[in-house]
Parts: C-alpha cells; structure tokens; sequence
C-alpha cells in the first residue's frame, strides 16, 4: 500500500537531493537501496554504527544497513539497521521518516527493505542496487519477493553524488590528511638506527589513533628494499624510509606518503627526491577547476619521460574521500582495476585527488610521496603540506632501543 498523507512529512536531506535525483533519472533508477557501508554513511549525514566499524560479521551473518531512497520523494525515505542501532536513534534520530532498527543479518534487513518497498507502492519498481555490496543472499531474498521489479547497478550514480565534496567534507578530509603528516614526520623522528618496520609501524599506529585518526595501514621500506610488508627488517645508518599512509577522520579517508633518512642525505638523494619533486610540480601545475584531468597526467608524464630515472619511475593521480578511490577515476588499470572515465573531463571545485610518484630505485631504494589536493576555482589547495623533503632520523645512544623506548635500569 502507499504512504498516505498524513504519514509523510516535509523531510531535508543531508546530501543535494536534487543532484541525486537527475543521477538516479539518468540511470534509469526510480527508487534506491544503498548498502555499502560508505554510501549509507553519506545519505545518513556521515553517520556510521561504532560496533560494525571494524568488522561486519555477526553470528552466521553479518551487518547488512540499508538506506531506502525514493526518486523525488525523500519523505518516503526509510533506514533498516541493526537492533542496538535503536539507541543511536533515540540519542539523535536519523533525518528518514521510517527507521528500522530490527535487524540481525542480512536476510531480516532485506526483508524489511522489501516491507517498506511496499508500503511505498514501488515493489515493481526500476530499484537500483550496489552489487559489489549487496550479499549475494540478500539479492536472492529481494529477487524472490521483488518479481516484478528490475534491479539496476547504482555504483556508478552514488558514486557521481558523491565526486564534490561539501565544505563539512573538504575539512574533515583536510583534517585527516594533516594529522596523518604529524604522524607519519613524529614516528620517522623517533625512530632510529635499529629500529624495526614492526615497530615502526606500531609507533605510527599509536600516534595516529593518539591524534584521533582511526588507522587504517602503514606499507613501510627501509635501505634499498621495494617490500613494503611488516617484517623484522631494521632500519640502518644512511639507508631511506618510505612510510606511506591510510587513515580516517570520521569515515574520510587521509593518504600521503614522506620519506626519511638515517643520517643525512647525500647528493644522490636529494637529486633523486628532486626528481619525484619535480613531477608533482609538474602535475599540480596543471590543477584547477575547468581543466581536464588528462592536462595534469600528460604534463606529469612528460616530466618523468625527461627524468635520468624514468625507467624505474611511475606516476599516478586518483579520486579520494569516504574511500580511497573514488570519482574523478582518472587512469585506467593503473594499478586498481577501473576505467579511467574522468580523464577527459573538467575537474570541478570541491574535488579531491592523490598525486603519486613513485621511483623503485635498483639501490637506493623506494622513493615516493603522495599528496592530496583539493580542486579549487583558481588551482587548488595541499592538505598535509609538509615534511616533503628528507626527514631524518636518529642514531642509537646510550640505554635506548629502537623507536625511542628505554630499556630497563637505563638512565633517565
């Protein structure tokens, strides 16, 4: 049956309502189903369940939330998550006019999906989907109580709804990009002659979450190694450090890179950092809105074919937000497997991208750095612009071992 009247009510969205309209017209989509867990994060409002953040799996199940959102009716809009989700509404309720929090796997929230699909006269709808997150037991369940209706692939227009970053989005992307640079420059200062990837890793672990970032990876090199695995490999006098990052700020995602040295640079170093330099300059030049994306790779490759190390040097820009690659996709296969479908088009204000550069040197070793960058009107703005040169570590002395803790009976 339909909502009737009385049951609807004038409801704002948290998310351009109208955008996702045209998006969901031009796809071919009357009614919507998100249930990654970034897309219902961003229809929410950037509200994303504590207890599921780290793991899906619950029972024989798993967490399955669902966003319910239909074309040019956002007072039919529903939510269907977990039963302890209750409480997160009661404390600050959800925008939906319909919540259900009653569910315990994936196969209950399809069916209350289903339910409220129903209710709102849309079960033989055009219903748009994300398979690569949809569980395959949950897409049987709508198939079967949903004959009439025809599933399309909604990938592609979430993905679109969620290329321009809002004001609120750009800060807390900036934010998490700025304290990943903090640190990524304190773990390199404490770390020292000696001093293991394990334990590296584990120091920036700390100092990320201490900072109020939620840590996602660290791949990490030391001397002339390309490995980027944790291992007990120490780090030794003159070799370089490559720390290369992942973590989150509420959900939106920091990624950079910044390189270290145990001692300092010698002349081959800093000619060889200036190399990678110099083709991210190349590539930022050619940053702003109105430009195509395809300017920036070009002027960047042209950069690195001239570069005395382009034969073991690679360059590479992506789209970065909730997730790490996101719209504008810009190079195809290289290395994740997309399209690179935004190439040719204009970057718009409010984009966000990682440029990357990154030189396998056969005896030097790995030599990158990777930035964020914030399209604007007249170029763009760097978040975490710092530390781009060689940082240094520090030699062993006296009681202390490795990544500054001090061994018992030591001095102090």
């Amino acid at each position: 049956m339909n909502i009737s009247p009385s049951e609807a009510r004038a409801v704002e969205p948290p998310f351009d309502a109208a955008k996702l309209d045209r998006l969901m017209e031009e796809a071919g989509i009357d009614v919507l189903l998100a249930t990654s867990k970034h897309n219902t994060q961003y229809l929410l409002g950037g509200y994303k369940f504590i207890f599921f953040a780290a793991m899906d799996a619950i029972g024989h199940s798993r967490y399955l939330p669902i966003v319910v959102y239909e074309k040019g009716s956002p007072d039919h809009s529903a939510y269907v998550g977990n039963r302890m989700e209750g409480g997160e509404h009661q404390n600050n309720p959800f925008w939906t006019p319909a919540v259900h929090t009653a569910t315990w796997g994936t196969l209950d929230a399809a069916a209350l999906a289903v339910e409220h699909l129903k209710k709102i006269g849309k079960a033989g709808a055009r219903i748009g989907i994300e398979p690569p997150f949809l569980p395959s037991d949950a897409r049987d369940l709508l198939a079967s109580r949903l004959e009439v209706a025809r599933f399309v692939d909604a990938t592609h227009t979430l993905e679109r709804l969620r290329a321009i970053k809002a004001p609120q989005e750009l800060q807390k992307l900036k934010l998490a990009s700025e304290l990943i640079t903090d640190s990524m420059l304190a773990t390199i200062a404490a770390a020292r002659e000696g001093s293991t990837k394990i334990e590296i890793i584990e120091r920036l672990r700390r100092e990320e979450t201490n900072r109020g970032l939620h840590f996602e990876y660290c791949l990490l090199t030391l001397g002339s190694s390309h490995n980027r695995a944790a291992s007990p490999q120490a780090w030794a006098k003159g070799e370089v450090l490559s720390i290369d990052s992942g973590g989150n700020y509420h959900g939106y995602i920091g990624d950079l890179c910044r390189m270290g040295v145990l001692g300092e640079p010698d002349a081959e170093l800093e000619d060889l950092l200036a190399e990678v330099e110099s083709i991210q300059q190349a590539a930022f030049a050619k940053v702003k809105a109105g430009a195509q994306a395809s300017e920036m790779i070009t002027a960047a490759e042209k950069m690195l074919k001239s570069s005395p190390s382009a034969a073991f040097t690679d360059f590479f820009c992506h789209g970065m937000g909730l997730i790490s690659h996101e719209a504008p996709f810009l190079m195809t296969n290289h290395p994740v497997a997309y399209e690179g479908v935004d190439a040719d088009r204009p970057l718009e204000a409010g984009m966000v991208i990682s440029v990357e550069t990154t030189m396998l040197h056969p005896k030097r070793g790995f030599i990158k750095l990777e930035d964020t960058l914030a399209v604007t009107k007249d170029g763009y703005e760097m978040f975490g612009n710092r530390g781009r040169g060689w940082n240094p570590g520090r030699y062993s002395s006296g009681g202390e071992n490795s990544c500054g803790k001090t061994e018992p009976g030591a001095g102090s």
